[in-house]
């Protein structure tokens, strides 16, 4: 008897591909354009359980705005009665920490189009006011051509939130910014002049001295055989599948407020919104108005655990 394939939409859901604490992630593929996609599925319930509704939705609006080429894409956001899916593109080389465990020295060469095509995306982000803050190899994918792709923004942070916040200590300890530590480190004595001298400057303990991401760009070590990409910068992001799943999903949130509280709904809608009125940001936007959250730490929802 032929199994009969589950559809979401246009999308085709294939096998489970990774499973986490929260969330599992399936294949899928795109039956208007034969695109393959990877659709990370999430039970509301557990959503609201744990408090997660506004760090998701920020998560997801980032990396809707922040389209670029380096970057995992996010397609769109879907919702049944019970799940938010998460539609993105699907990364088939795994992560860069695997490639560099398993061929333990790449390539100079090699090396400097990874770090090239990672500088390039940072410089995106912080263009469109965003910080990612948790950089390291597992949260550095390749695709099917070996080209570099950024994922993972569950710490990342917005200007608007605050000087302060850029100054948190957060991410993984082994990553680090330098003035958290003594900076003390040595090269391997096969890297180039030019690598050490650039990797001296990105590891200066001193944030008003350290090398900014122009200075990267210029640097001659940087600039050897750069092929930057072509991005669309009038390119329109569309954030309404964004706010269409998680005004429901909110609407759920309140009403529970609503039996748990002695004060209104209202009451604390107009509690919420004075918390960002005193001092607020100079520029306020539609993607800034549905981002803004306390919340940082998602890693244990993108936790990756590969199913056999």
């Amino acid at each position: 008897m032929k199994k009969v394939k589950r559809k979401l939409g246009k999308y085709e859901l294939g096998r489970t591909i990774g499973e986490g604490a929260f969330s599992k992630v399936k294949s899928a593929q795109n039956t208007e354009t034969g695109e393959n996609v990877a659709i990370k599925v999430l039970a509301k319930s557990t959503i609201l359980k744990n408090k997660m509704v506004e760090q998701i939705k920020r998560e997801i609006s980032i990396m809707k705005i922040v389209r670029h080429p380096c970057i995992v894409r996010l397609h769109e956001v879907l919702a049944s009665r019970t799940k938010i899916y998460i539609i993105m593109e699907f990364v088939t080389g795994g992560e860069l920490f695997d490639k560099i465990v398993h061929q333990v020295r790449l390539p100079e060469k090699e090396a400097r189009r990874y770090f090239q095509q990672l500088i390039d995306a940072v410089a995106h982000c912080h263009s469109k006011g965003v910080y990612h803050r948790d950089l390291k190899p597992e949260n550095l994918l390749l695709d099917c051509q070996g080209n570099l792709k950024v994922s993972d923004f569950g710490l990342s942070a917005l200007p608007q939130q605050g000087v302060d916040l850029l100054h948190t200590t957060c991410g993984t300890p082994n990553y680090i910014a330098p003035e958290i530590n003594a900076a003390d480190f040595s090269c391997p004595s096969w890297f180039s002049s030019g690598a050490v001298s650039l990797i001296r400057k990105i590891l200066d303990p001193n944030p008003d001295t350290r090398i900014k991401i122009k200075g990267i760009k210029r640097d001659s070590w940087f600039r050897k055989d750069y092929l930057p990409f072509r991005i669309k910068d009038d390119e329109q992001v569309n954030l309404d599948d964004v706010r269409a799943v998680f005004d429901d999903i909110e609407g759920e949130l309140v009403s529970e407020k609503s039996v748990n509280s002695d004060s209104s709904p209202l009451e604390e809608l107009v509690s919420k919104k004075s918390e960002y009125s005193e001092g607020g940001p100079l520029i306020m936007n539609a993607f800034e108005m549905i981002t803004l959250s306390q919340g940082l730490n998602l890693a244990a929802l993108f936790d990756r655990r590969q199913v056999q």
